[in-house]
């Protein structure tokens, strides 16, 4: 049973000392899941950990979410299972531990410090959200990327994605759309025995998606619309000029029997074929001539 299985693959606290300290000789940041209050204070206290994982299974677990915020350290929330009004209940209870005002806990003192501007501050500053399938694998239309859009829009805090689906397309898809944090199972081995293992990445993949995620990250640029240096060369080649259909006299009208749109791109813009329209020419123009400002 579940209970049986976990005793088994519990980690202890000599193995999280040991693997916090291989973690910081590789410059990783380590980072564990406390789903009880002796758990996050060996996590927070012994080991020191500034950020701690909340689960989805803990989203609504106001009493951890609350003395996790007391601890101050950062949070990131995984959002599986819940509903938006349940997120909204979660944040609020960590603006209330964070603010540590004092006052009694209650539903009205946790919406009164999630909408109080020094509790809108904390949350931007120490909370970011995971969209998330509790599913192992997730169905691939279960993902809901768009929800990600939703909790950034409802919640204005930095928004991520927990992806239990098979492979990285998701990921990077996730990644495209504004994620600040993947999450991605990890397993040395797929066939290896364990509920989670087929919904794992296999180290390859890992190099895989990580490479692709910087890619997608390098891809999505400024946002200004612009030519871009690598495009300047090909303009000329590329784009077309106001060009001469045939011979043309000084003085002559430009009309749509000798005035015509061809490359290279280097003259007059195509845009600008009517505004020439009617004008006269100020000085003679053999055939296929592109036309100069």
């Amino acid at each position: 049973d579940q209970r049986t299985m976990l005793k088994r693959l519990a980690l202890d606290e000599a193995a999280h000392r040991e693997l916090l300290a291989r973690s910081r000789d590789r410059s990783i940041d380590f980072l564990s899941t406390p789903y009880d209050l002796p758990s996050l204070r060996f996590l927070t206290a012994e080991l020191d950990l500034k950020r701690i994982k909340i689960g989805s299974g803990d989203a609504a677990n106001a009493l951890l979410l609350f003395e996790t915020a007391r601890t101050g350290a950062e949070v990131i929330l995984s959002t599986g299972m819940t509903t938006l009004d349940e997120i909204e209940q979660a944040l609020g209870v960590l603006a209330f531990g964070y603010l540590d005002s004092g006052d009694s806990p209650s539903r009205a003192a946790f919406d009164a410090a999630r909408t109080a501007p020094a509790g809108e501050s904390v949350l931007r500053e120490k909370v970011t959200m995971l969209q998330c399938t509790t599913a192992y694998p997730a169905p691939i239309a279960d993902v809901n990327l768009r929800a990600m859009d939703t909790l950034a829009q409802r919640f204005g805090l930095p928004v991520g994605l927990s992806d239990h689906s098979a492979g990285i397309s998701v990921a990077l898809a996730a990644a495209a759309r504004g994620a600040k944090i993947i999450e991605k199972h990890f397993t040395l081995d797929r066939q290896l025995p364990g509920p989670d293992q087929r919904a794992s990445l296999e180290p390859d993949e890992l190099s895989e998606m990580i490479d692709g995620i910087r890619e997608v990250e390098s891809a999505l640029g400024s946002g200004a619309k612009q030519p871009m240096e690598s495009e300047k060369e090909n303009v000329a080649a590329a784009r077309k000029s106001l060009v001469a259909a045939r011979g043309i006299r000084k003085g002559e009208k430009f009309d749509q029997t000798n005035l015509t749109v061809k490359r290279p791109g280097d003259g007059v813009s195509a845009l600008e074929y009517w505004d020439w329209l009617g004008r006269e020419a100020a000085r003679d123009y053999a055939a296929d001539e592109v036309i100069r400002p």
